[in-house]
C-alpha cells in the first residue's frame, strides 16, 4: 500500500460521526489515541532538540565567548553555584553578544516566518480560535531563533517555542488527515499541552494548560483527554533522554503545617497580582514602542538586545531563562545575594523580557513570569524574615507560591499553573496556601492577560460562536440541506466545453469526477477565466482544476459545514460518501451556503425546536400544539402517533406533566417528542396535519 493510499485509509478510519464523538466510543478513543501518540512523540523529540539547542547556544555564546555561565536548576544536572559575572574572562563582550544574537534571530524570523515573532503561545492560541493552519516551517524557525535568543542572554522562556513546535505538528497532521474543523482545533490544542508538558516535565499541568489557556474564563473541555494522552507521551520521550527528576530541587520535609501563615500568603497574592499587572502592561508597552519605530522589523531585536546586554552588565541575574536564580532563591543561597539585587530583579526581568521578545525576538513569556513570581516570593521572605513571627524557616514555600500566583493570575490559567509548578518542584504540599494566593492574584488581575489572543468564553470564540449562536445548526445534518448533483465534469474535457455548460446552467462551478465515479477536483468559472479565451479549446480541465477540495460527509452538521465554507471562502462544496474505508470518494451531492440558510429558515418557520436525543440515533422535537392540529384535544392512546416516536413530556401553563395513555393534549401545550432520526420527517408531517372543520346544519 503506497503512502497516498495509507493517508486516504487513515482519513476514513479517523472519520467519526458527530453523534459518536465520545471517549466511550472505542473508535473515537482509538482515533485520538493514535493522533495524540503522534503529537506526543513529536512534542518529546522537539523538546529534546530545543533543549539541546538552547544549551549548545548558551555554552557557545555566554560560556566560551564571555566566560560566564549562569546557574541552572538542580533537576537539569547543571551547576547551581553562583559564579560572579565579573570573574568572567570577557564580560565587556556581553552587549555585543546580546545584540548580535538578537539580530540573527530577527533576520531568521522576519525573512523566513514573520508569524514566529514573539512568544509563540499567543500565536498558537490565535490559530486555535481563528481556525488557521500553522505553516510547516514555523516549528523549525521558532526552534532555531528562540535558541539563539536565549543562548545569547535574551530574557525568554522555552514554553512558547515548545508549544508552537508541537502545535505546528498537530496542525500539519490535521491537514494531512483532513480532520474536520473541530478536530483540527483539538489537535492544535493537544500540541500546545504536549509541548509544554514535555519540556517542563509537567504532563498533568501541561494537559490542563492546553484547555485552560485558550480562554480567560472558560475551558476547552474536549481537548483535555487528547492532551493528557499526548502530554504523557511527550513527557516519557523527553524524560527518557533527560531524566525523570523535577526541574527544581526543594528542601526536604517542605509542607504547609501552620494555618496562621495563610495571612502571609494573602499578602503574597496581592503582591503577585500587582506585579503580574506590571508584567503584562510593561511587556506590551515595550512591544508597542518597538512597533511604532520606523525601522526594519529585523533590525529592532538588535536594539532590544543591546539594551539587554547593558542591563546585564549591572544585573546579570536578569539574563537568559533565569531558572537557576529561582533555584538559588529556594535555599540559603538567597541570603548571599545582595538585597538590592533581590529587590530590583523582578523589575529588571520585566524590562529585559520586554526588550528581548517585545522587540520582535523569539522566546516564551511563561518562564520569565515564573522567575518574576518566584523572586517576588523570595523578596517578601527576605524582607520579613526575622521581623514577623511564624514565617517558614526557608524561602522555598514563598518562592513556589509566588511562581504559581503571579503567572497563574496573569495568564488566566490558575489551575494549570498551580499543577505545573507543583510538578516542576515535586511538591504538592504548597497547593493549599497557593489557592489563596492565586485566587487573590487572579481577582486583582481582572481582565488583563499576558495572552492577547485569549477570549473570555467559548461563546466569544470563532471556534464555537456559530455553534452557540445558532444551536439549531448543530442538530441539522448536511444530508438535509444537500442538493442532488446536476452537473459534473471529467478530467479530459476541454475548458471551452466546461465554460459552455456552466453558462447554460448559470452555475459558478462543478466537481470533476473520474471514470470510476470518484471526486478528483473542482472546476470553477474563475479557474476558466484565468486561461486566455483562445487557449480554452485546447486546454483540459485537469490542468486548471483545484485538487485540494473542501468536502463534507452527509451526516456532518450544518454548523461545521457553514464554518468550513466561510473559512475557505467558498460558497459550495461536494458531499462525499463516508461509509467505506477504501479510497473511494463518490459524490452524493452539493452543499452551499444558500442551502444551509434555506433549511435553517424553513426549520425555524415550523416553530419546532430540535435537540439531540438522549439515546444515540434519536432526536428530541419540542413543539407548541395549536388549535386545529390533529393532536389537539386527543388522548395519547388514540393519537395514532407515527412509529418510533414517543411523547416524553407535556408542559401546560408552566406545569410539567408526565404523559399517560389517558392524557389529553390541549391547544397551547408544549409537547416534547423523542423520535428516531429516520422517522423524524414522518413526525413533522403528522404535526403539520390539520383536522377538517365540522360543518353545522344551515352553514
Amino acid at each position: 500500500m503506497n503512502a497516498p493510499a495509507i493517508v486516504t485509509f487513515l482519513r476514513r478510519l479517523f472519520y467519526i460521526r458527530r453523534g459518536r464523538r465520545s471517549f466511550e466510543s472505542p473508535r473515537y478513543l482509538l482515533k485520538w489515541l493514535l493522533i495524540s501518540t503522534l503529537i506526543g512523540l513529536v512534542a518529546g523529540v522537539g523538546a529534546i532538540a530545543f533543549y539541546a539547542a538552547i544549551h549548545f547556544a548558551t555554552d557557545l555564546f555566554l560560556g566560551r565567548l564571555i566566560g560566564y555561565l549562569p546557574p541552572g536548576p538542580a533537576g537539569e544536572g547543571e551547576q547551581t553555584t553562583v559564579m560572579s559575572f565579573w570573574s568572567a574572562t570577557r564580560p565587556w563582550l556581553l552587549p555585543v553578544v546580546t545584540t548580535v544574537g538578537a539580530l540573527i534571530s530577527g533576520i531568521i524570523v522576519f525573512n523566513l516566518a514573520p508569524e514566529a515573532e514573539g512568544h509563540g503561545t499567543d500565536a498558537a492560541i490565535a490559530a486555535f480560535h481563528e481556525g488557521k493552519a500553522i505553516r510547516a516551517r514555523i516549528p523549525l524557525v521558532k526552534l532555531v531563533a528562540s535558541a539563539i535568543t536565549i543562548g545569547t542572554g535574551g530574557s525568554a522562556g522555552r514554553e512558547g517555542p515548545a508549544a508552537q513546535i508541537s502545535a505546528g505538528f498537530g496542525s500539519i497532521l490535521a491537514n494531512v488527515l483532513r480532520l474536520d474543523v473541530q478536530d483540527r482545533r483539538i489537535a492544535l490544542a493537544t500540541g500546545i499541552g504536549a509541548g509544554i508538558g514535555a519540556i517542563f516535565r509537567a504532563p498533568l499541568g501541561g494537559a490542563i494548560l492546553a484547555a485552560e489557556i485558550l480562554y480567560k474564563d472558560d475551558l476547552e473541555v474536549e481537548a483535555i483527554i487528547p492532551a493528557l494522552m499526548a502530554s504523557i507521551i511527550g513527557y516519557s520521550v523527553f524524560g527518557a533522554w533527560s531524566g525523570w527528576q523535577p526541574i527544581f530541587a526543594t528542601p526536604p520535609n517542605l509542607a504547609f503545617t501552620s494555618p496562621p501563615q495563610l495571612l502571609y500568603y494573602v499578602v503574597l497574592g496581592v503582591l503577585c497580582g500587582l506585579l503580574g499587572l506590571l508584567y503584562a502592561r510593561g511587556f506590551y508597552g515595550i512591544t508597542h514602542i518597538f512597533h511604532r519605530l520606523k525601522l526594519p522589523n529585523w533590525f529592532k531585536p538588535g536594539i532590544g538586545g543591546l539594551f539587554v546586554g547593558l542591563i546585564g552588565l549591572v544585573m546579570p541575574q536578569a539574563l537568559g531563562m533565569g531558572y537557576g536564580w529561582v533555584q538559588v532563591s529556594m535555599g540559603p543561597g538567597l541570603l548571599s545575594l545582595p538585597l538590592w539585587v533581590i529587590l530590583l530583579l523582578p523589575f529588571a526581568k520585566i524590562l529585559t523580557t520586554g526588550l528581548s521578545i517585545g522587540s520582535g525576538g523569539s522566546g516564551g513569556i511563561f518562564g520569565p513570569g515564573m522567575v518574576i513570581g518566584g523572586m517576588v516570593g523570595a523578596c517578601f521572605w527576605r524582607l520579613c524574615y526575622h521581623v514577623f513571627p511564624g514565617l517558614p524557616a526557608t524561602p522555598a514555600p514563598f518562592v513556589i507560591v509566588g511562581m504559581m500566583a503571579l503567572f497563574g493570575g496573569i495568564a488566566h490559567a490558575p489551575l494549570a499553573v498551580m499543577l505545573m509548578v507543583a510538578e516542576m518542584t515535586g511538591n504538592l504540599s504548597m497547593l493549599a496556601p497557593a489557592m489563596i494566593a492565586v485566587g487573590i492574584a487572579t481577582i486583582l488581575v481582572g481582565g488583563t492577560t499576558m495572552y492577547t489572543s485569549q477570549v473570555p468564553t467559548r461563546a466569544d470564540s470563532p471556534a464555537h460562536r456559530l455553534q452557540l449562536s445558532f444551536p439549531l445548526l448543530s442538530t441539522l445534518s448536511v444530508q438535509k440541506a444537500m442538493q442532488p448533483l446536476m452537473l459534473r465534469f471529467i478530467p479530459g474535457q476541454f475548458l471551452s466545453q466546461a465554460e459552455e455548460l456552466l453558462g447554460q446552467r448559470k452555475a459558478s462551478g462543478a466537481p470533476v469526477i473520474d471514470q470510476a465515479g470518484n471526486l478528483v477536483g473542482v472546476l470553477t468559472m474563475a479557474d476558466i477565466e484565468r486561461i486566455p479565451r483562445e487557449e480554452r479549446a485546447q486546454r483540459f480541465i485537469n490542468e486548471v482544476m483545484h485538487n485540494d477540495v473542501l468536502t463534507f460527509y452527509p451526516d456532518g452538521t450544518l454548523d461545521e459545514a457553514l464554518e468550513g465554507l466561510s473559512t475557505r471562502r467558498v460558497s459550495w462544496a461536494p458531499v462525499i460518501d463516508a461509509e467505506g474505508l477504501t479510497g473511494d470518494r463518490s459524490v452524493l451531492g452539493l452543499i452551499s451556503v444558500a442551502d444551509i440558510v434555506h433549511l435553517y429558515r424553513e426549520t425555524v418557520a415550523k416553530d419546532v425546536r430540535r435537540m439531540r436525543g438522549l439515546v444515540e440515533g434519536t432526536v428530541m422535537i419540542e413543539t407548541t400544539i395549536e388549535p386545529g392540529m390533529r393532536l389537539a384535544g386527543v388522548a395519547l392512546r388514540e393519537a395514532q402517533l407515527p412509529p418510533e416516536s414517543l411523547v416524553v413530556s407535556i408542559r401546560r401553563s408552566g406545569e410539567l406533566l408526565f404523559p399517560r395513555g389517558s392524557s389529553v393534549i390541549e391547544a397551547g401545550d408544549v409537547v416534547t417528542f423523542m423520535v428516531s432520526i429516520k422517522a423524524e420527517e414522518q413526525l413533522h408531517r403528522y404535526l403539520a396535519q390539520r383536522e377538517a372543520p365540522v360543518l353545522l346544519a344551515g352553514d
